[in-house]
C-alpha cells in the first residue's frame, strides 16, 4: 500500500547496531576462556576464506572501551552483542569463570555509562567444544539443562542492567549449515540429525525463555530469526506452490514453534512420510508452549525467489558464494519442494545476496500478520568491499543507500501498523564474516586488518558512521 504521509518513529525507538563474540572479541584462550566449536572448526583446511580465524578477530576484548566510545560519539541507543558461553563456563557445564563474567560486566557498565542499552544474545553459534565432544552438543537433551543453567547465570548476574535479551541467534542458519551442508560446525551432512538437533534446540530455547519469566526479570526476551521472505518466480501455480513450500520449510518451521509451540502440519506430515520425525518425548509440547517470546527478533538481509523443482531430476543442495566473486553461487534446491532462482527485479551483492529493501517491509508484515507480536530488527546490513583512502576516509555511499532504503521500509511498515521496537544494523565495526574472512565488511567503523595481516587494527569512521549519527539525532526524520 502507498501512504500520503508516513508515521514518525516512536520516541523510544532503539537505534542500534550489533556484533557477535567470535567475530569481534579475539582473546580466544585468554582469562580462562574455553574452546568453542568455532575455535576448532576454523582449523579445518578449506572451511573459511584463506583459513581466517577469530583468534584475534578485531580485538574487541581489549578495545571495548574504544569501541563503546565510538558508539557514544555516534549517539547509538542500543548495542547488541553475544556472550561467549565458553568464556563463562569453559567446559560448558562445570565451573564458572569469574574473569569471563567480569569482561561482560565491564562492557555492560561501559555501555550504560553512555546510556546505550545492552541487548544481550545468549547464543551466537559458539557452543563449547567440550559439550560437542562430551555428548554431541545440540544432538543430546543434556544441552537443554546446560544451556538453561548458563542462561540462568547471566540472567541473575546482569538483572537490572540488561532489559533486552536474545535467546538463540539464527537457529535456522547454524543448524542448516552445520548439519545439512557441513559449512558450519559440527561439519555434518545428515538431514535426520539436523531435524533432531533442531528439535532439541527448540526445547532449549523455550527452556531459557521459561526460566527468564520464572525469575520475573524486568525485561523482554525473544529469539533472532534469519528470515528471507519467499517470492514465486511468476504466477505459474506450480511456482506459487514452490514458494509456499519454501516459506513453510524455511520460515514457519521455526517461527511457528517459537510462537505457537507446535510444528507446521505440512512440514510434520513431510517428516512422517520420509522417516524424518524427531524424537518427541512427553512434556516437550508443554515446554514449547511455555517458551513463548516477548518479541520476534528479525535478522533480514535478502529475499528468496523460487520455482518448481521436480522430484525426479530436481536440483539439490548447491554451494554458497564465500569468495566475494559475483556469480560464484550455485543453483540450489530441494527436489519435490522448490529451487532457488534469480529474481530479475533486484540487484545482487558481490556475494550473490539479493538487495531488496521492500522485502524487509514484507517480512515485517508477514510476521505481524501471522504472529501478532512486536518485532526487534536484530540484524540488517550490507557486506561489501570498502577502500581505506590515504586520508583515513572510507566513502561507502553504497552502504548508506542500502541502509537508507531499509530504514524507509521500516517506517513504511510502522505506518502499516507493525509494532517495531528497534533497528540494529549489522555490524558496528568490521569483523570476521564467518566463512567469508575479513574482506566482506559490514561496519560503520573500518578496522584496518586483512585476512593474514592483523596490522594495528586501527579504527576509522566511514561515511556511513556520520550518516547514521544524523539519522539517530533526528529519530529517522532525516535519511
Amino acid at each position: 500500500m502507498y501512504h500520503k504521509e508516513l508515521d514518525q518513529f516512536p520516541k523510544d525507538f532503539l537505534w542500534g547496531s550489533a556484533s557477535a563474540a567470535y567475530q569481534v572479541e579475539g582473546a580466544a584462550s585468554e582469562d580462562g576462556k574455553g574452546e568453542s566449536v568455532w575455535d576448532r572448526f576454523v582449523q579445518i583446511p578449506g572451511k573459511t576464506f584463506k583459513g581466517t580465524t577469530g583468534e584475534v578477530a578485531v580485538d574487541h576484548y581489549h578495545r571495548y572501551k574504544e569501541d563503546v566510545k565510538l558508539m557514544a560519539d555516534q549517539g547509538l541507543k542500543a548495542y547488541r552483542f553475544s556472550v561467549a558461553w565458553s568464556r563463562i563456563i569453559p567446559d560448558g557445564n562445570g565451573e564458572v569463570n569469574e574473569k569471563g563474567l567480569e569482561f561482560y560486566d565491564n562492557l555492560i557498565d561501559e555501555l550504560l555509562k553512555y546510556n546505550i542499552e545492552p541487548v544481550v544474545t545468549l547464543y551466537h553459534w559458539d557452543i563449547p567444544q567440550a559439550l560437542q565432544d562430551k555428548y554431541g552438543g545440540w544432538e543430546d537433551r543434556q544441552v537443554i539443562e546446560d544451556f538453561t543453567r548458563y542462561a540462568d547465570i547471566l540472567f541473575n548476574r546482569f538483572n537490572g542492567r540488561v532489559k533486552y535479551w536474545v535467546s538463540l541467534n539464527e537457529q535456522n542458519i547454524f543448524l542448516t549449515l552445520g548439519y545439512r551442508m557441513a559449512a558450519h560446525p559440527p561439519n555434518v551432512t545428515d538431514e535426520k540429525r539436523m531435524i533432531q538437533a533442531n528439535h532439541i534446540a527448540n526445547l532449549a530455547n523455550a527452556s531459557v525463555i521459561k526460566r527468564f519469566k520464572e525469575l520475573g526479570i524486568d525485561g523482554k526476551i525473544g529469539p533472532s530469526f534469519a528470515y528471507s521472505p519467499t517470492y514465486s518466480l511468476d504466477s505459474d501455480p506450480l511456482n506459487q506452490l514452490a514458494a509456499q513450500n519454501h516459506e513453510e520449510f524455511n520460515a514457519h518451521l521455526w517461527m511457528d514453534v517459537y510462537v505457537f509451540g507446535k510444528y507446521p502440519s505440512v512440514v510434520w506430515n513431510y517428516y512422517e512420510k520420509h522417516g524424518l520425525t524427531p524424537d518427541v518425548k512427553p512434556g516437550d509440547e508443554e515446554l514449547l508452549k511455555a517458551g513463548k517470546p516477548d518479541f520476534m527478533g528479525l535478522n533480514y538481509y535478502q529475499t528468496n525467489t523460487v520455482a518448481n523443482n521436480p522430484l525426479d531430476g530436481g536440483v539439490g543442495e548447491g554451494k554458497m558464494n564465500t569468495s566475494g566473486k559475483k556469480g560464484a553461487s550455485e543453483e540450489s534446491g530441494a527436489p519435490g519442494l522448490f529451487k532457488n532462482t534469480t529474481n530479475p527485479h533486484v540487484e545482487r551483492t558481490d556475494w550473490d545476496w539479493d538487495i531488496d529493501p521492500t522485502g524487509l517491509r514484507i517480512a515485517m508484515r508477514r510476521i505481524n500478520s501471522r504472529y501478532n507480536m512486536p518485532i526487534l530488527i536484530t540484524e540488517n546490513g550490507l557486506g561489501a568491499y570498502d577502500t581505506l583512502e590515504e586520508d583515513g576516509s572510507i566513502h561507502d555511499d553504497y552502504r548508506i543507500d542500502f541502509l537508507k532504503k531499509h530504514v524507509m521500509a521500516i517506517q513504511e511498515a510502522i505506518t502499516d501498523g507493525v509494532d517495531v521496537m528497534g533497528y540494529c544494523t549489522w555490524s558496528y565495526t568490521d569483523l570476521l564474516s564467518w566463512l567469508n574472512g575479513y574482506q566482506k565488511r559490514y561496519g560503520f567503523v573500518y578496522v584496518d586488518r586483512e585476512e593474514l595481516d592483523e596490522k594495528e587494527l586501527k579504527r576509522y569512521k566511514k561515511d556511513s558512521y556520520f550518516w547514521y549519527k544524523n539519522v539517530i539525532e533526528t529519530n529517522g526524520q532525516e535519511l
